[in-house]
């Protein structure tokens, strides 16, 4: 039987999950890249960076931390809201509509961006907070939650909102991009040489 040995954490990588260890005190999962656990201190609804933009100008501040990794933008709520969602967009009336709309919950993992104010990896795709979480603070209190939930604080972001908003406009972007294939395969030079 042989033993494989991990490679060495870099530096940056051993200091990006500190950071986060020491100053929010969320879990990690050695890289790289670095990843944040989900489902303990907090969920990501993972949304396409398209959606979620349209997310964040219907909610304005009403969200909690945001990042965005590659094409894709996660919008940490509260944890165990993965375990709500269906139930939730199913009374939103979403359910059973294909949305590419996702959400890591307990033993998920989420790439960890650079902490604010540590500059950006030049990496295209790389993660980079658009809204960093404050060390030092509970995350939890600033996060989307039901309500009715113990852990909801009364002036937390409302869930519900949330999805509702990322699941229209996860709507609205898949509809968008099946007017724009279509309207390209009407153009197609292959119809014309066929006509």
């Amino acid at each position: 039987m042989s033993f494989t040995v991990p490679p060495p954490r870099s530096p940056i990588d051993g200091g990006l999950a500190r950071w986060y260890e020491d100053e929010l005190g969320w879990a990690t999962v050695a890289g790289p890249p670095v990843g944040l656990v989900t489902g303990l201190r907090f969920d990501v609804l993972e949304v396409p960076a398209e959606a979620g933009r349209g997310v964040l100008c219907r909610m304005g501040a009403a969200t909690g931390p945001v990042a965005l990794v590659g094409r894709r933008m996660g919008l940490l709520v509260a944890a165990g809201s993965a375990e709500e969602l269906p139930g939730l967009l199913d009374w939103l009336e979403w359910g059973g509509i294909s949305l590419d709309l996702a959400i890591l919950g307990a033993d998920g993992r989420m790439t960890a961006p650079l902490p604010p104010g540590r500059g950006g990896s030049g990496a295209p795709g790389a993660a980079v907070w658009l809204r960093a979480p404050a060390p030092g603070r509970e995350v939890e209190a600033s996060l989307p939650a039901l309500r009715s939930a113990p852990w909801g604080v009364a002036d937390a972001p409302c869930l519900v909102r949330l999805v509702a908003a990322a699941a229209a406009e996860c709507h609205r972007v898949r509809l968008l991009s099946a007017r724009t294939r279509g309207a390209s395969q009407q153009l197609s030079p292959q119809r014309f040489a066929s006509s």
